[in-house]
């Protein structure tokens, strides 16, 4: 049998991915990496998991009246780490996404431990200064270390906030953290009560970062730090359709860990949003 007459194959990519990056306006990028997870690990498996769970969604999207090929986006698979090293591993983030963003493309990351947010915003700061992050977490990460370490998910923003400007981040969610995070986080006003605390905003450009434990643990268990009090799936959409007339130049949703929900429904509320984001994106 000839090579020509084999098939078909069941895709493996993003449902909605246009064939080459150089047609794409978002480029997708798996982030298979948990290295620095304090409680559950588990987030370097979401990548893979959510594009196979993808192809059980519809690509149209009957709040954005949109389908995913009207997007323009571009699954470019998982990037390769090596183990065991999380600064090389960070240093390969950062590289692609500064290919991304300086051919002129949005930057879409798929976590992967919240880490992996760091790189990218350092990539993102690179091209456009007049940068703001809006953070949705149900923690502050906003740690100066964790047990000694300074690179951790529980210190990105942090981290962040040394390049961006403390000032410059908003954060929707937050219910766990230090009392010196809160403390933090009430002197550059950064928690958001209201739509109208991101008005400030509207003139910048926007990197976007969704921790999935925003969620309430009734709604999305398979995490690696579940919290209790969290939004409910239709809050969340709500809010990230608010941000569709916000100029965002960069997203990531992180921290889905799957195998600690045997149901995939977790897998699949993520696979979800991922499809809203790329929708405003």
């Amino acid at each position: 049998m000839s090579k020509d007459k084999l098939g078909p194959f069941l895709q493996r990519e993003w449902i909605g991915s246009v064939d080459n990056y150089d047609n794409a306006k978002i480029v997708m990028v798996g982030l298979p990496f948990d290295g620095t997870c304090s409680y559950r690990p588990g987030s370097r498996f979401a990548p893979e998991r959510l594009r196979l769970a993808s192809w059980g969604l519809e690509d149209y999207s009957p709040v954005y009246d949109r389908h995913l090929d009207d997007v323009m986006f571009y699954d470019a698979g998982e990037l390769e780490f090596p183990l065991g090293n999380t600064q090389k591993s960070l240093d390969v983030i950062e590289r692609n996404a500064r290919i991304v963003f300086n051919d002129n493309k949005k930057y879409l990351g798929i976590g992967g431990e919240h880490l992996v947010t760091l790189p990218a915003v350092k990539a993102c700061k690179e091209k456009y200064q007049d940068l703001a992050i809006i953070h949705f977490d149900a923690h502050t990460d906003l740690r100066e270390d964790y047990l000694g370490e300074k690179l951790s998910h529980a210190s990105v923003m942090r981290r962040i906030g040394e390049i961006v400007g403390f000032e410059n981040i908003k954060q929707i969610g937050i219910r766990s953290g230090l009392k010196e995070e809160f403390d933090l986080m009430k002197k550059y006003n950064t928690l958001v009560k209201n739509s109208s605390d991101l008005d400030i905003l509207k003139n910048k450009k926007i990197f976007l970062t969704i921790d999935v434990d925003v969620l309430d643990p009734s709604v999305l268990p398979g995490t690696g730090t579940p919290e209790p009090d969290g939004l409910l799936y239709r809050e969340l959409a709500e809010w990230i359709k608010f941000l569709k007339d916000f100029d965002i130049v960069g997203a990531d949703i992180v921290e889905l860990a799957p195998d600690y929900d045997c149901s995939e429904v977790s897998t699949a509320t993520v696979s979800k949003i991922v499809r809203d984001v790329l929708m405003i994106l």
